[in-house]
């Protein structure tokens, strides 16, 4: 099947023309509108052809209920001695920005273009896009970030600087989606990383349905995550010990 191209006021085209392999159009720009209609479809960006935005909707995803998950416990045992904090959008932009440029095995570069750290930090000031990170002292030793729309939190990448430290940020995410009532957190691609992490692989159609029962009814508005690190600190105790 053609791959749809779009302009900026083109719509995503419906399901059933979806390629199988994921890939559901390119173009169409990265506006803000955009980005948060494509997140309420199940949508997301990953990575440009020509300069242009390819979106996705794989027909496997992988998922997390913030509500059941616990750390293994090797992870609890490191959240518990390693000396981790954790902040939620204390440094947003410099999360997005090690996300793009800190090495990953197997991998030769980065998707993360400036266009799209651009339209990131525009959802963040507007109260969409998240960040989670694990201090180890001063030093950022990783997180993740992410949109939110309604009950459903939308992973878009991680990094760490310090062994486990993505691993004890999603932990910490775990924990604030709990605090805040969010019930669905969608890791997008399966991985071994998250599969390790406790992910459970469901169809796309399972997704969709999932997605469609945690959104508010547009136009959607953004919210300011105002969590502390001890509120976090506790959460995480309560699943740690």
């Amino acid at each position: 099947m053609p791959t749809a191209w779009l302009n900026p006021d083109d719509p995503f085209p419906p399901v059933d023309q979806w390629d199988p392999d994921g890939l559901v159009a390119v173009g169409g720009g990265m506006g803000v509108d955009r980005l948060l209609d494509a997140f309420s479809r199940g949508i997301f960006p990953w990575d440009f052809y020509r300069g242009h935005p390819m979106w996705f909707c794989p027909e496997d995803r992988i998922i997390f209920d913030p509500k059941t998950w616990r750390p293994h416990r090797r992870l609890a045992r490191t959240i518990r001695s390693a000396g981790f904090r954790f902040t939620v959008d204390k440094a947003f932009s410099e999360v997005v920005r090690q996300c793009a440029t800190v090495p990953r095995p197997g991998q030769q570069g980065t998707w993360i273009k400036p266009v799209y750290i651009r339209a990131m930090l525009k959802l963040h000031e507007l109260g969409f896009a998240h960040s989670v990170e694990c201090w180890q002292g001063d030093m950022l030793a990783g997180g993740l970030y992410g949109v939110a729309l309604g009950a459903v939190f939308c992973g878009e990448s991680m990094f760490h600087r310090t062994p486990d430290a993505s691993k004890a940020a999603f932990a910490a995410l775990a924990a604030a989606c709990r605090i805040l009532g969010i019930t669905l957190i969608d890791g997008q691609v399966p991985n071994r990383h998250l599969i390790h992490l406790g992910g459970v692989i469901i169809s796309r159609e399972d997704f969709l349905e999932r997605l469609r029962n945690c959104l508010p009814p547009p136009p959607y508005l953004g919210n300011r995550w105002e969590i502390t690190e001890t509120q976090i600190a506790a959460e995480l105790r309560a699943k740690t010990e």
